[in-house]
């Protein structure tokens, strides 16, 4: 029994099996060349389509990743509902109070309120900034200390807005890189140097860099409670942005539905107003496209799978016409003693180096089309490194062989019934 078990793997290290199938192969290479085609062909569009998601998932990250995935932004607007006696078209104007009751909202975790100088957060907050004879108009905004949360910047010298700042309204400033090389000389260090924004002098404690590239950078962050006096703010916000750490929808909306009955009713205005305050919960919108993401996947594993699906069916075809030409050798073998399981190993084997030969062409040919589609995306593209995890191959290797293996058991099996009289009496 030991000695039948062991025959497979015997035919898998016997260099004469592997000469023979690929002899039966060239013998008929035309018919194996058509068959490797359709499962590599399979194999290949599995592996572009799936890639081309996952790069399309990247792009969507980068993206979502300009504000972190958990944020949730609230902005202020105007009303379209008439209420508490006052007419439609009121501007509602956030302040610090508001800030300060958001603060104790369940979920919440990070929050900033963020007040614009001049204009808003889409254009028109520049501030002429002066160093010695440069100047040159850049982006500023107010923020609390948790604004370095909300943003994807990295400091790359000194430090963010602080507490301290905001509570004694320092003139402190953090700038990007590009604002640093325009307003200094090469190796000069910006730290603790002074600007002029507007007419008024800040002194530069922080300098940040932004993956997104220079126009994300070219941005200024004081302290909130600091340009409401220097710039004659008063107590006013323009919109709080915050996190829900680890929360998922149900926090973030829990915690978003909080802060808009607070400000209804710290501002008289109908909480129901959906022009009131513009609300955008990233949450949501993540999760949105998560799910989206997921069904195209599905959907392009459903069809991959039915074009592999089809070339599989192919090769039991062909393993069955193999097994009708070599009727004759298959009598020959098992009366010569031959046992069945050495006859279904040779059709299985065949079937096997078939379609892993073709699984594996496919797959190298649809990773080589990934990688240069990759090295012809502009970078911070919608669609950003197109590519497959390695892991995704080798399961669909494995799995590819294992259906080849079963397209070539039932011809293998019909063959291990062969009738040795009957079938040198039939040749």
């Amino acid at each position: 029994m030991i000695r039948v078990l062991l025959l497979p793997i015997r035919a898998l290290l016997s260099w004469d099996r592997w000469q023979e199938i690929f002899d039966t192969m060239s013998r008929n290479l035309l018919r194996a060349s058509l068959t490797a085609i359709s499962v590599g062909w399979g194999v290949f569009m599995l592996v572009v389509l799936l890639g081309l998601g996952n790069g399309l998932e990247n792009g969507m990250k980068r993206n979502f990743a300009r504000e972190a995935a958990n944020t949730i932004t609230i902005r202020s607007a105007r009303t379209s509902i008439a209420s508490g006696g006052f007419d439609v078209g009121r501007l509602i104007t956030f302040d610090n109070r508001d800030y300060q009751r958001a603060q104790t909202v369940e979920f919440v975790d990070r929050i900033s309120g963020l007040f614009f100088v001049r204009g808003g957060a889409f254009g028109g907050s520049e501030m002429m900034t002066r160093r010695g004879t440069k100047a040159n108009a850049f982006a500023m905004t107010a923020v609390h200390p948790d604004g370095i949360y909300l943003e994807p910047h990295d400091m790359v010298a000194g430090r963010y807005i602080t507490e301290s700042d905001l509570r004694e309204r320092r003139k402190s400033i953090v700038v990007g890189q590009p604002i640093v090389d325009f307003l200094f000389e090469a190796g000069e260090n910006p730290i603790g140097q002074w600007i002029n924004v507007g007419s008024v002098a800040f002194q530069i404690v922080g300098v940040f860099h932004d993956d997104a590239g220079a126009d994300e950078e070219r941005m200024m962050y004081i302290p909130v409670s600091t340009a409401q006096v220097a710039f004659n703010g008063q107590d006013h916000l323009n919109m709080l942005t915050f996190t829900v750490g680890n929360g998922g929808v149900a926090e973030a909306t829990a915690a978003t539905e909080t802060i808009k009955q607070q400000l209804a009713e710290a501002h008289s205005f109908d909480v129901k107003d959906s022009q009131a305050i513009r609300v955008q919960n990233n949450v949501e919108g993540f999760e949105r496209f998560s799910k989206l993401f997921w069904i195209i996947a599905v959907f392009v594993v459903f069809i991959g799978g039915l074009t592999i699906g089809a070339g599989v069916i192919g090769v039991s075809n062909i393993m069955m016409i193999t097994v009708k030409e070599r009727t004759k050798e298959i009598g020959v073998r098992k009366a010569l003693g031959a046992p069945p399981l050495s006859i279904v190993s040779m059709i299985v084997q065949e079937a096997v180096v078939l379609t892993a030969f073709a699984g594996l062409t496919g797959l190298a040919a649809g990773i080589g089309v990934l990688a240069a589609m990759g090295a012809m995306m502009p970078p911070g593209g919608i669609l950003s490194e197109p590519s497959i995890h390695l892991s995704a191959g080798i399961y669909a290797t494995l799995i590819l062989m294992f259906f080849g293996a079963l397209a070539g058991l039932f011809p293998a099996l019909a063959a291990a019934r062969v009738n040795p009289i009957h079938s040198l009496r039939d040749q």
